[in-house]
């Protein structure tokens, strides 16, 4: 639209002899939505008239003039309401001319407001006949497409506005997306967790392997970095004396973008004393559950497969997954707590993955999970015992005799459709372990690993004045609600995603 078009629009529009873009609308109070108005003429015979009056508002989608009559369209919230504007009766209400004026002056993109009675056309639409009509904000340009769809995808995520306004289903994906938290909310508090909120805002990122954004705190003097997890601060709260946590909130990891990262996400990471990674499997069950019911689904189709939802989820455990799809035990390639980095090539030239020669232990063990395992865990299943390697947060594994394998970590994450959604730890609580692997993982970020764990002393002293045994999880909100609403990117879940510069 060009500046000329606007500046005609503008000073067309003045001719109404009304405010453009009125502070309120003095109907506000009393108005329903489009949605109410068309359930109050549902009940009408075609051609029949309600005698209740409505104030409704919304954006004007669609013009059809008649000469001394004309039909409009609005969408509220969503939905369409159709309006029927009769030169006669809009001028005994509004004053002698103002039907040809608003006819010739309002634009699709408008958004107005009217009052009038509900009747149902022959053709049975459910209409207002409208007897005033407030203009509330003129719109200058034209919406995409003549309103039949806004197709370019880095368009509708740049410009979200109009592909809210464009595209149906996408509103869907966020009402979806909403619903799923406030049922999150709701089984959290069901069960007795606390919300709490944590910075993000820190010294030192911890809690995950990933790289931190980093900025400057001007006053302080000090370089701050961004969140990568909870994880930390909300097991403090539990050495506090609190018996079960959660978070909801943001995430910032400088990493790379594709269909299943951006930078900034959303998670939920849930702490609860005196369990451990099995109660935390449960925990996620009910979430699941709850979370289905509210979204009236119990299974998805993603990817060109049906995928049931519906708990009991599979259990599998990685040394049995190990041997299944990389034909050889997994304690081949860990040495104590950490990896046999000979093991591991060996292991990953026999499997015929490329380009791992001069990359970190734990990023060769991830590349022959991701190529030999993860295409197979299709149905929600949890893969538990992961090498403790990878994971200095969590306990290692006690067998069924009550021995314990230094090489392995009770950990589960769950994976459905070959994605991993969720992350759960049995929380090691013992300082002095937690203080080693602290000290291993600083060896691994020497060693090139960049996004090892950093010693948190703040974290280990906390740990020492005593941590309960203690169950931990988190889960990505953002994938979650792509698995639900069956959307493949990312970028399709989250309302505004990080994108290049234009």
């Amino acid at each position: 639209m060009t500046e000329t078009l606007e500046k005609t629009r503008i000073e067309k529009a003045r001719e109404l002899n009304v405010p453009l873009y009125p502070h309120r609308w003095e109907g506000w109070e009393n108005r329903v939505s489009a949605a109410v108005a068309n359930s109050y003429g549902e009940p009408l015979k075609e051609e029949e008239r309600s005698d209740k009056r409505v104030q409704v508002a919304g954006r004007v989608m669609q013009t059809r003039i008649m000469g001394k009559a004309a039909f409009f369209h609005i969408l509220d919230d969503g939905e369409k309401l159709q309006l029927y504007l009769k030169r006669d009766v809009i001028d005994a209400k509004m004053g002698e001319g103002t039907y040809n004026l608003f006819k010739k002056r309002l634009h699709t993109g408008d958004f107005l407001g009217v009052v009038g009675t509900i009747f149902k056309t022959k053709t049975g639409e459910i209409t207002v006949e409208v007897e005033t009509l407030t203009l509330l904000a003129k719109a200058l340009l034209e919406l995409p497409e003549k309103w039949h769809g806004l197709k370019d995808t880095d368009t509708r995520y740049r410009k979200r506005h109009l592909d809210l306004i464009a595209n149906p289903e996408v509103r869907r994906v966020f009402q979806a997306r909403s619903k799923l938290i406030s049922s999150i909310r709701r089984t959290c508090d069901g069960l007795g967790f606390l919300e709490v909120e944590t910075p993000i805002l820190l010294h030192q990122a911890g809690g995950a392997t990933a790289r931190p954004f980093t900025t400057r705190h001007n006053a302080l003097g000090a370089d701050l970095v961004m969140r990568i997890a909870t994880e930390l601060p909300l097991k403090k709260l539990i050495i506090g004396g609190y018996p079960a946590v959660y978070e909801i909130g943001r995430l910032f990891r400088n990493e790379g973008i594709d269909t299943s990262h951006n930078p900034e996400f959303t998670t939920i990471e849930a702490y609860q004393a005196y369990t451990d990674y099995h109660g935390m499997a449960a925990f996620f069950e009910k979430v699941m559950t709850d979370a289905t019911n509210a979204l009236g689904i119990e299974s998805i189709e993603y990817k060109g497969k049906t995928i049931s939802l519906k708990p009991p989820y599979k259990r599998s455990y990685m040394p049995e997954l190990w041997k299944e799809h990389c034909g050889e035990d997994i304690h081949n390639i860990l040495k104590g707590k950490g990896f046999d980095r000979d093991g591991l090539l060996a292991l990953a030239a026999k499997l015929d993955i490329q380009g791992v020669k001069d990359i970190p232990d734990a990023k060769i063990f991830d590349r022959i999970f991701e190529e030999r395992i993860e295409p197979f865990l299709e149905q929600p299943t949890f893969v538990l015992d992961h090498p403790t390697a990878i994971t200095p947060l969590a306990k290692c594994k006690e067998n069924a005799d009550g021995t314990v394998d230094e090489s392995l970590v009770e950990r589960f994450e769950l994976f459905i459709a070959g994605m991993e959604v969720a992350n759960a730890y049995t929380e090691l609580n013992d300082p002095i372990d937690q203080r080693e692997r602290f000290a291993e993982q600083a060896k691994q970020k020497a060693g090139g690993h960049d996004e090892a764990e950093l010693v948190d002393e703040e974290f280990v002293e906390a740990m020492e004045h005593g941590m309960p045994p203690t169950g931990g999880i988190g889960f990505g909100i953002d994938r979650l609600v792509m698995l639900l609403t069956g959307n493949p990117s990312i970028r399709e879940v989250i309302l505004f995603p990080t994108l290049k510069p234009e």
